[in-house]
Parts: C-alpha cells; sequence; structure tokens
C-alpha cells in the first residue's frame, strides 16, 4: 500500500507540472497576438508567467485572472483563451484589440468577461454558450462589429449583469429570461434590435433595463413592464413601442423612465404619476392622450411636452365628450391613427365625429379604419349620437346592450368584423346592420341555437332596418348629387391648371414690372393668403430684361433681392468681409431695422433645371429649421448664376477666435466649464442635422447627403451647419471644415466619400482643439507636432501623457481632470481611423451630456425649450413648421393637422419678402 502512494505522487507531481506548462504555452500564445505585447510580459519564454503583471494564477499555477485593462493593446485576442480551464474573470476593456472575439464555450470556471470599448470586428459561433459560472458579459462599445444576434446564454443562470450597448446586435430577444434568475442589469442599447418585448421578462428580477435608441426600434407594447416589479432604471426611449403606458402600480421602485421617443398612446396613467421613488421621467414625442400629466414635486426632472395630443396643456381634465371618446379609443387599443386626428379638447373638430348645434356629438364614422379590440360600453355616454359606424375592421367581443339605451340613435352599422355574443335588442327607429359576423348570436355549445329574430324587425341577411327603403332613397339620391359636384369641381380644376400652364409655362413664368424691380409678390394676396401659408410665391431672378430663370416655388421662405443685398453690404465691399472658403465669401450686413445678416455669395454652384429643384428643396427646408445650436438660415436670393444665402450674424465671432484669439480679442481664456458646454452645443446641433439626413420627404432628386453638403460638394456639414453656442449665444463654432485638412477623415481626403462618420471626425478634431488649445493644423510648429490628431494620437499610448497635452489656461483640478480625460476618450473614438470604430453624435451627446449637467442648478430649463427638439424625427418637426405657418397638409399616410408652438418660423419683425426700398 505504501508503494502505490509511493508510485502515486510523481504521477500527480507530474499532472501538476503538465497542467502549469499547458497554461504557460497558452499565455505565450496570446501575448504573441498583441501588439505589442503588454509591458512586463515576454513572447519567446512563459518563464513565470504568474509573475506577469495582469496575470493572477492559483496555487498550481493555473491562471485564474487576466487583468489589462485600459494598456493601449492592439492586436487579437488568441484563440488559445480556451484553454485556459480555470479563468475566472477576463479584462481587456479600454484597449485597442482587433479580429474575432474568441470562443470561451464551455470555460465553466469563467466568471468575468470584460471585452467593452474595443474595437473587435466579429463574434465566434456560440462565444458564450455553456458558460454555467458566468455573472458578467461585457462588450459594450465595439460598433464595428458585424452583424450578431442575441448569444446563446441560456445556462447561466448565474447571470448577473449583461452589457451589449453598442455592438452591432440585430435580430429578436430570445424568451429566456425567466431562467436568468440572477439577472439584474441588461444594457442593449445603440443596436439594431427589433421584434417584441419577450413574455419571459415579466419573470425576471431586471432592475436596470436599457434597451434604448434602437436602429430600427422595438415595437408592440410595453406591457410586460408591469410584471417586471424590481425595476429602477428603464431606458426604452427612441422604438417604435406603441400602444398604452401600462399599470406600474407594482413597479414601486422606479426612479428613471425614459420614454421619449416612441409612438406610446392614451393618457398617462395615474400609477405612474404616483411611483413614490420617481425622479427622472422622460415622455416626449409620442402620442400619448388625454390630460396633462402634473408629477408631484419629488419628481425633480420631467420631459412631458414635444408632439403628444394632450388635450389641453395645464392638467385641467379633459371636457366630457373627450374623455368619452378617449374611453372608446382605448377599446380599440388606442390606435395611433386616431391619436394623431383626435388631439385637442374639443371633439367637434376632430375628423370622424360630426356635430350637432349644441356643440353634442351626433355621428361617430370609424368604418373602415383597420380597428382591433371591443366596442366600448363608454359610447353609452355619448347621448345625442344618432350614427355610429364601426363597420369593416376587426373587432372582437360583444355589442355592448347599454347602446340600446341610446334613445337618438337610428344608424348602427357593425358589419363586417368578428364580434361574438348575443344580438342586442334595438328599437324599430334604428337601421342595424350586423352582416359579415359569422359568430354573433350563437352562443358557445348550442350549435345552430341562437338566432338574431330575438332583436326587432327581421332580416335574414342581418340587416335591422325601420323606414328601410325611404332612408335608403334619400340617401342614394344624396350621394349621387354629391358625386357629381364632386367631378364637377375635379375637371374645373384641372381646366383651370391647363390654362394656367399654357399661359405661364411650365414653371409659372412671372410677368409685370414688379418682377423687374425685384420686388417679390405672392399672387393670394387678395385672398388673405401670404407666403407663410403655403401659397405660390413667385422667385424671381432679379435681373432686369432677363426672365428665363423666374419659377414658381412653394413654401415660405424669404426671399431678398440682389439690389437689397447690395445695398446692405455697401455693393458687397471687401471691408464688410467676414471670411472666404471653397464656398465662396461671407460679408457682413445690416437691414433697415437694425437686424445683422451674413451673406454668403456661393461660387461653384450648379446651373439648370435640376441644379436649381435641388438649391430650391434645399432651401424649402434650410429656411424652416431652427434649433437652438444652429445659426438660422433666414432667407435667399437668386440672382441669374448666382445663390446668395442669408443667415443670423453671430456678432462675437467664431469659437476659433475665442480658443486662439482671445488675447488679440480682448476676451479672457474659455474655461473648461465653458468648453464643455461649446463642446455639448456642437454635438447636439450636428445630431440634429444627422437627423435631418437620415429622413427622405426632402425632394425626390435630393440626395439625403445633399442636406448637409449644399452644391458645393467640398462642404463639409450643412450650408447652415454653423452650430452656436446657445446659453450665452457669444460665438458660432464652425463646423463647416472644407480646405483644412486637419479636419478630414481618411476616408474623405482619400475618396471625397462624405458621410455623418465624416462629422463625427471633424467632431472628434474640435473637441481636441478644446482640450489642448491648439489648432487642428498649425503649420508653425514642428513636423511632428504640427497636425493635431496624429499628436495627439501618439501623447494617448501613454495616458500618463494626457496633463501635458491639456491647454495651461484651463485650471486643472482633480474634478476637471476627471472630466478631461472622458472628453480625451471620446475624442479618440471619433477620431477612430476606420468609419465604423466611430461612435455616432448620439453617443457624443450622452457622454458630454452628464458633464454638463454637473454645472446645473437644481432646477434646471429643459434645453428643447428655444428651438426645436434636438431629437424629434422630422416628420414631426414638419408638424411643427406647418403650424408655425398656419397649414394643414398630407405627408405619407399621416395627417398633419394645426397645432401651437412658440418657435418662430423666422426672427420677430423679418418681413416675408423685402425689396430694394427696404434697405438703407
Amino acid at each position: 500500500m505504501l508503494r502505490r502512494h509511493h508510485l502515486l505522487l510523481p504521477l500527480l507531481l507530474f499532472s501538476a507540472v503538465l497542467a502549469a506548462g499547458d497554461d504557460g504555452a497558452t499565455v505565450l500564445n496570446i501575448a504573441s497576438s498583441f501588439r505589442p505585447p503588454p509591458t512586463g510580459w515576454s513572447s519567446t519564454s512563459s518563464d513565470n508567467y504568474c509573475k506577469w503583471p495582469g496575470i493572477t494564477c492559483d496555487t498550481s499555477n493555473r491562471v485564474i485572472s487576466i487583468n489589462l485593462s485600459s494598456k493601449s493593446l492592439s492586436g487579437t485576442l488568441s484563440p488559445d483563451i480556451a484553454a485556459l480551464s480555470e479563468l475566472r474573470t477576463l479584462s481587456l476593456q479600454r484597449n485597442a484589440l482587433s479580429g474575432t472575439v474568441p470562443s470561451f464555450a464551455n470555460l465553466s470556471s469563467l466568471q468575468e468577461v470584460y471585452l467593452d470599448s474595443n474595437g473587435f470586428t466579429s463574434i465566434s459561433p456560440n462565444a458564450f454558450s455553456g458558460l454555467t459560472s458566468l455573472q458578467t458579459l461585457s462588450l459594450s462599445n465595439n460598433a464595428g462589429l458585424s452583424p450578431w444576434s442575441f448569444p446563446d446564454l441560456s445556462q447561466s443562470t448565474g447571470l448577473v449583469e449583461l452589457q451589449l450597448d453598442n455592438t452591432s446586435l440585430f435580430g429578436p430577444l430570445p424568451n429566456i429570461f425567466a431562467s436568468l434568475s440572477s439577472l439584474k442589469n441588461i444594457r442593449l442599447s445603440y443596436n439594431n434590435l427589433n421584434g417584441t418585448l419577450p413574455a419571459s421578462l415579466g419573470g425576471s428580477m431586471i432592475q436596470n433595463l436599457w434597451i434604448n435608441n434602437q436602429a430600427g426600434g422595438f415595437t408592440g407594447t410595453i406591457q410586460v413592464l408591469s410584471n417586471m416589479t424590481q425595476l429602477s432604471q428603464v431606458w426604452l426611449h427612441k422604438n417604435m413601442f406603441t400602444g398604452p403606458i401600462p399599470d406600474l402600480s407594482k413597479c414601486l421602485d422606479i426612479f428613471d423612465l425614459q420614454l421619449r421617443d416612441n409612438q406610446l398612446t392614451g393618457p398617462v396613467p395615474k400609477s405612474l404619476i404616483d411611483l413614490p421613488a420617481l425622479k427622472n421621467v422622460s415622455l416626449s414625442n409620442n402620442k400619448l392622450q388625454g390630460p396633462f400629466p402634473i408629477f408631484p414635486s419629488s419628481v425633480e426632472k420631467v420631459v412631458v411636452d414635444g408632439n403628444n395630443n394632450f388635450c389641453d396643456n395645464d392638467g385641467a381634465p379633459c371636457s366630457p365628450q373627450v374623455t368619452t371618446l378617449l374611453e372608446i379609443a382605448g377599446g380599440f387599443g388606442y390606435p395611433a391613427s386616431l391619436s394623431d386626428s383626435w388631439s385637442g379638447n374639443d371633439a367637434c373638430q376632430w375628423p370622424f365625429i360630426t356635430c350637432d348645434a349644441q356643440n353634442n356629438v351626433i355621428t361617430v364614422n370609424l368604418a373602415k379604419k383597420n380597428l382591433v379590440g371591443m366596442i366600448s360600453p363608454a359610447f353609452v355616454n355619448l347621448t345625442a349620437l344618432k350614427n355610429l359606424n364601426l363597420n369593416d375592421n376587426q373587432l372582437t367581443g360583444s355589442i355592448p346592450d347599454g347602446l340600446t339605451q341610446l334613445s337618438s340613435l337610428r344608424l348602427l352599422d357593425v358589419s363586417n368584423n368578428n364580434l361574438t355574443g348575443d344580438i342586442p335588442k334595438f328599437s324599430g327607429l334604428v337601421n342595424f346592420n350586423f352582416s359579415g359576423n359569422s359568430l354573433l348570436g350563437k352562443s358557445s355549445g348550442s350549435g345552430e341555437g341562437g338566432s338574431a329574430s330575438g332583436a326587432s324587425g327581421g332580416g335574414s341577411d342581418g340587416n335591422l332596418k325601420s323606414g328601410g327603403s325611404s332612408k335608403n332613397s334619400i340617401a342614394m339620391i344624396a350621394g349621387i348629387v354629391a358625386g357629381v359636384l364632386i367631378f364637377v369641381a375635379v375637371v374645373c380644376f384641372v381646366s383651370y391648371k391647363c390654362v394656367m400652364n399654357k399661359k405661364y409655362g411650365k414653371f409659372g413664368m412671372v410677368e409685370g414690372s414688379d418682377a423687374e424691380k425685384g420686388v417679390v409678390k405672392s399672387p393670394a394676396n387678395s385672398g388673405g393668403m401670404n407666403g407663410n401659408g403655403g401659397v405660390a410665391v413667385e422667385m424671381q431672378s432679379q435681373s432686369s430684361g432677363n426672365h428665363s430663370d423666374r419659377h414658381f416655388f412653394e413654401g415660405g421662405n424669404v426671399v431678398i433681392s440682389m439690389q437689397v443685398l447690395r445695398q446692405v453690404t455697401d455693393n458687397f465691399s471687401e471691408a464688410n468681409v467676414l471670411g472666404r472658403g471653397g464656398f465662396g465669401v461671407v460679408y457682413k450686413g445690416e437691414l433697415h431695422d437694425g437686424t445683422k445678416i451674413a451673406v454668403k455669395r456661393m461660387e461653384c454652384v450648379s446651373t439648370g433645371t435640376k441644379g436649381m429643384n435641388e438649391f430650391q428643396a434645399e432651401i424649402a427646408v434650410l429656411t424652416k429649421v431652427r434649433h437652438r445650436h444652429l445659426v438660422a438660415l433666414l432667407g435667399y436670393c437668386i440672382n441669374g448664376n448666382d445663390r446668395l444665402l442669408v443667415y443670423e450674424y453671430m456678432p462675437q465671432g467664431t469659437l476659433s477666435q475665442h480658443l486662439f484669439e482671445w488675447r488679440e480679442n480682448g476676451h479672457a481664456p474659455l474655461t473648461w466649464k465653458q468648453r464643455v458646454t461649446i463642446a455639448l452645443d456642437v454635438a447636439r446641433g450636428v445630431e440634429y442635422l444627422h437627423s435631418l439626413a437620415q429622413q427622405s420627404f426632402i425632394h425626390r432628386d435630393l440626395k439625403p447627403s445633399n442636406i448637409l453638403l449644399g452644391d458645393d460638394m467640398r462642404a463639409k456639414v450643412a450650408d447652415f451647419g454653423l452650430v452656436k453656442n446657445a446659453p450665452d449665444g457669444k460665438y458660432s463654432v464652425e463646423t463647416r471644415l472644407a480646405g483644412t485638412f486637419g479636419y478630414l477623415a481618411p476616408e474623405y481626403a482619400a475618396t471625397g466619400r462624405v458621410t455623418t462618420k465624416v462629422d463625427v471626425y471633424a467632431f472628434g478634431v474640435v473637441l481636441m482643439e478644446i482640450i489642448t488649445g491648439r489648432k487642428a493644423l498649425d503649420e508653425t510648429l514642428p513636423d511632428e507636432k504640427s497636425h493635431l490628431v496624429t499628436w495627439f494620437r501618439r501623447v494617448l499610448v501613454n495616458k500618463d501623457n494626457i496633463p501635458k497635452m491639456v491647454d495651461e489656461t484651463i485650471n486643472c483640478d482633480e474634478e476637471t481632470m476627471t472630466s478631461i480625460f472622458k472628453v480625451v476618450e471620446l475624442a479618440g473614438h471619433c477620431t477612430a481611423r476606420e468609419p465604423y470604430q466611430r461612435p455616432d453624435m448620439g453617443h457624443a451627446v450622452n457622454v458630454l451630456g452628464p458633464l454638463v449637467e454637473l454645472w446645473k442648478p437644481s432646477t434646471q430649463q429643459d434645453d428643447e425649450h428655444s428651438g426645436i427638439d434636438l431629437h424629434m424625427s422630422l416628420p414631426q418637426a414638419l408638424l411643427r413648421w406647418q403650424a408655425d405657418e398656419g397649414t394643414s397638409t398630407m405627408y405619407g399616410d399621416i395627417s398633419y393637422s394645426d397645432t401651437h408652438t412658440s418657435i418662430p418660423a423666422k426672427p420677430s419683425g423679418f418681413p416675408d419678402t423685402l425689396s430694394s426700398s427696404d434697405g438703407r
């Protein structure tokens, strides 16, 4: 027996040595895959690998932890990592690793994986399956990953934290969350996830749920939240969720609820307003209805306004008829179509509703509206109702018995639905049509029993009538007469248009002496409408004698004559030159009312019909854009081949003057607080421009990128892309960066390809200027320092050198340096060499926003009150523009009605048109 023990001991020692040798070889392979190997690591020998910096081993020399976060590593992560069978923690976050994330499958000891903020490009199949001990998985901010679906984590039942935001995830979420009973935090923001929220979320213990800012967006309802009783922070903004906000009375720990920028409908429930822990709530840019919600003072930040459809703005109850109709809409699930059309507090102004002289609702016509759900018993509260049309929908449930109590009811049509239950008994005065509901009147289990004979007035076709023949005859005659009148009106209109086209040509050539004087007039003025009402405006070339390029142009844009611009700029005097660039020359001017303007006289513009159409399409948008961080385009002028744009004037110059020439201009140096605030303003302004570029309602022939480019293809961002520092309005921040190589992304400098990522790169350079107080390109410095981005990257290799790069005028206390490090990191991400590695501007806003919040007072004003909401979609912005101008139009299948906004379409007192007599 003793001999056996003597033989066994060497075998055990040999096995331990062999195992240790295996980890040594694996670590050596991992070291060789890094570029360069980490400090203190060898790529040629695995001697003493357990003592290498960042490596922790157990008593058997098995690697249990690798911690190399923020070590400026590049290269790849070797797939041999899977051979470290005892590995528990892997921390490689905030490096520059690329290539494929290797498989960790079946590493039963692995508990924590941190790979966030790298440059990985793909994920190995089943990389995270079989990780039975996994507690934390973080891959955040690997935006260059190829699209991949949600990983198999079904065996990771001890998972506590999952961070996969900004990792190119796409597709639906699996229904696995009931088995992940330990999961507390899940962050899936900034991906391309879609589909509905899985029901298993309702049985989870999740506390923090971040699934905001999906490219396509989750759809369906958020009803599952009502069963997620452990929730504390919920970020669902910027998706496509529909339906009402659910009852959250069981979610007592929610303190932060972000539901903005969805398509939620229905009233804000009292259970949300009464949440005891709530501190921060955002509901703006939805389709919410009912009374304006008033939250208690314990809620510190409330953002509710912004494109919702509340019946008022003061929190008072809605009118009784509006309240009833909203209850009726609730029976249909609060469809978005009714929210868009049923807004305000006067039901008699709503479509599909007719009222009598006493403002009582007498007709509700919701036929063929693709409605689902049930017929609400609330109809009984419309006591004057005469006609109710609900036919040709997909309604289920029964017909409420209460409808028989409506003494004025004369027409009820519920035909062609999926209704069930008994048929109520209506009086003989009611024309009742219930055909096309095969289960109506048939009780379950009774075979063919339950006929319609119990209802008054017979009719085997399901149409119960009283005096039907005479009424139908009258209705038919009225319909024929109406049809004839409509036909005659259409014929007259078409004939008129044909005559006008023959008289004035395709574009409506303008004749008369007024045009020769450069006066712009509205042909509809006599009718009480002006250019702001959407009436065609005659846009002249302002050149006497040649009328060939005068066109009718839709929109309420400010047209300024060439004579006026010559007068206010002293005939484009050199003394009034504000700047020059590849786009042309900018001149200072002052209108007769004292308004100071900046006039850009563009060069190298497109000519011909297509060029004119594109220019007009751009102007139609640009003159309507109002955002607190964008310098406004006030008007324009077309004079032959000249194109001139008129902007608001920024009297205190540009950011560059305050950064680099503050001594010469007699300014104090910018504080770090001011610089971060400016950076946030720039990010918000450019993010808004990008949101415009992503929309497609603009002119059919105008590519979205041209909204950012204007006619000058060399320009970096929009012709209206002058971002301004909003808090004090002191100066503009030029983000149009053409002609300065230091601002240009590599792909733009080589190929001229323009994307939003090119703007992100330029923004990163602006951040570098703000941090260092140095110009993007300074030829007065030695070659190795003249190009800011190249020098900045070299400094970032060793983060200990960062304090040395900071502008010496900044007071760098501990708090400031913490903030600076975050902005430095953001600048590095924004200027990544590959476009896919750069974030979008929304990410920049999210990074900079909390830094600025540190300096804000406790009672904060909403940033968007003085301009169009940064996060507003372009159709929503269009709605506000049209509301400003008192118009109503159709876009796609959505009707935009008049609403009120405090945002002016143009500065107060600025005229619709300006003639030579208006000049000074």
